[in-house]
């Protein structure tokens, strides 16, 4: 990767530390929340030593919460076992130029255990990097690989995150005036921002494809150049890192907030996923796809494991060519393992109790479980043609971890796969008003109970890790459940 614009090699990284062009490696990975950690290295002893032998770092830091206290009941990291390191191992194929920071360049890690625990370094289960390694694993094995993107969206004020703070973030001022979508008179009032992100990220090994207006006021949207889907994911969050700091460093601030104020539109993290062989894009074919109209209602995916071969169309509908597009047998039962184990992943595209406030209907976010050809009412909308066909999800908010939200795409789609499970007809019309389609889930606590349950997590996750983020998420949502909110204040504090 090397030959992208701003990704090093070791041997370039030696000549910039040695012209004193470079003199700091920023040593990174992801919370469970996909924050990035780590330490400032200076770039020398990265060189002799980091470089080869990795780091260190507290293993609570992936039993923390938002405030980074450690959190009991945890059985991987405790007081009782008194909080020792596990190990950073450098992955060389992230290296690259932090180029919106001043002579930085920034590594991402594998969390892995002690050697002197185990015979050899062991990616830490509980990781979400060492998850998402895994779920690609899964792929290989099955003769796949997958190309990803996200579309990132989030608010920028002019406020600084001290004012924000200070004013307990609320009374900010947004850079947008009006709702910007598309707006380019918006976006101009904005671009000395949006430009500078734009050529940092293409600068530190990010390409960019284009930034625009969003349908929020001061809302924005980033879209990266698709890639594998490691590193789309090792992207989306130096991404999120660039934004916020840049935002830092020009005296303003930035929210990834799913659903920042009620007033305004929630935002969200697109996902575009393809699964590849080596013949191309797997989810080309010539076999039909039905769809029906809004008038039809519409029926959950089937679990059904059919008997039948490649080259039989499915059995949900019936197909003529005017209702019909054409793709391959593991497209449909991609799509069908997503539309059936969206649910038991859900923590994972909406990870926090304000996740679930997004899940409006006429709000752009998917509200129930279906799929359609180009209908942004959809849960998971198929664009493309060819070679470019692929899925987007909707359903992710702009708050996900991405190593966690890929894994679940990939789980999902690949135990699709496996099981033959076919997805009902596409949908047309609007979604929103299909009340006989499922819901997705729309509460943080129902959605850590159908993931703590799921049979599918547990087999592809194991106990440990599954039990771990069930706590997780049940710490998040206790931390809410106990809170007293400035609406309950204003509710009751008179009236009551």
């Amino acid at each position: 990767m090397a030959d992208i614009l701003g990704m090093l090699t070791m041997d370039e990284l030696r000549r910039h530390v040695q012209d004193n062009v470079i003199d700091t490696v920023a040593v990174v990975f992801t919370d469970l929340y996909g924050r990035l950690l780590g330490k400032r290295y200076d770039a020398e002893h990265f060189l002799s030593d980091v470089s080869r032998h990795g780091a260190h770092a507290c293993d609570y830091l992936l039993t923390t919460d938002m405030e980074m206290d450690p959190v009991q009941g945890y059985s991987y990291a405790n007081w009782e076992q008194g909080y020792g390191d596990f190990h950073l191992i450098p992955d060389h194929q992230t290296l690259r130029v932090a180029a919106w920071l001043n002579r930085t360049a920034l590594v991402i890690c594998d969390v892995t255990e002690p050697a002197q625990h185990t015979a050899q370094h062991t990616m830490v289960p509980h990781a979400p990097r060492s998850i998402l390694r895994e779920a690609i694993g899964k792929a290989e094995d099955a003769g796949y690989w997958a190309m990803a993107a996200s579309e990132l969206e989030y608010y920028l004020f002019r406020d600084s995150y001290m004012i924000a703070n200070n004013q307990g973030y609320s009374d900010l001022q947004p850079y947008g005036q009006y709702i910007e979508d598309y707006h380019m008179l918006q976006g101009t009032r904005e671009e000395s921002f949006h430009g500078a992100i734009r050529r940092a990220l293409k600068e530190s090994g990010i390409p960019v494809e284009s930034t625009k207006g969003e349908w929020g006021k001061g809302q924005h949207e980033l879209n990266m150049r698709y890639t594998d889907i490691l590193a789309m994911a090792d992207r989306h969050v130096i991404f999120k890192q660039c934004v916020k700091e840049t935002a830092e460093l020009s005296g303003s601030s930035v929210t990834f907030m799913a659903k920042f104020d009620a007033a305004q539109a929630g935002s969200s993290c697109h996902v575009h996923l393809s699964l590849w062989n080596d013949y191309g894009n797997a989810f080309v074919g010539d076999e039909p796809v039905a769809q029906h109209t809004a008038a039809a209602g519409g029926r959950k995916p089937s679990r059904r494991r059919t008997k039948a071969q490649p080259d039989t169309p499915p059995a949900t509908a019936a197909i003529t060519d005017a209702d019909a597009f054409r793709t391959s047998a593991e497209f449909r039962w991609f799509l069908g393992g997503l539309l059936t184990y969206l649910p038991d992943f859900m923590v994972f595209y909406a990870p926090t109790v304000n996740s679930y406030k997004r899940y409006q209907t006429g709000s752009w976010a998917p509200t129930r479980i279906a799929w359609s050809r180009d209908n942004r009412t959809a849960g998971f909308r198929v664009v493309g043609s060819g070679q470019n066909l692929r899925i987007e999800s909707r359903v992710p908010g702009a708050d996900c971890n991405p190593y966690l939200t890929y894994a679940a795409v990939l789980y999902s789609g690949l135990e699709g796969i496996a099981n033959r499970i076919e997805p009902p007809a596409a949908f047309v019309g609007d979604i929103y008003q299909a009340t006989k389609l499922p819901q997705v889930p729309m509460t943080l606590r129902d959605a850590t109970e159908r993931f703590q349950a799921s049979k599918l997590v547990r087999r592809v996750l194991g106990d440990d890790a599954t039990d771990h983020y069930t706590h997780f998420f049940r710490t998040e949502q206790a931390a809410f459940d106990h809170a007293v909110t400035d609406w309950e204040r204003r509710r009751y504090f008179e009236q009551i």
